[in-house]
């Protein structure tokens, strides 16, 4: 996870700004995969950075939907 983070920073696909005012953030989490190749050993694990989509609110934190 702390590898993933830095590659963010490093790459700049991510970027600290400050929040608006009357504005809340939307919550994220990390999710964790495990991959395993067919003699049932562990390939590699795997992790990314997702959002709570379902906190999202029409037309206040986005406008449209892709």
């Amino acid at each position: 996870m702390i590898t993933k983070m830095q590659a963010l920073e490093h790459n700049k696909i991510r970027e600290l700004v400050p929040l608006s005012f009357g504005k809340k953030t939307v919550g994220c989490r990390w999710v964790y995969d495990i991959k395993v190749e067919p003699s049932s050993d562990v390939d590699r694990l795997k992790s990314r950075l997702v959002t709570k989509g379902y906190t999202y609110i029409y037309g206040f934190d986005y406008n449209d939907t892709f």
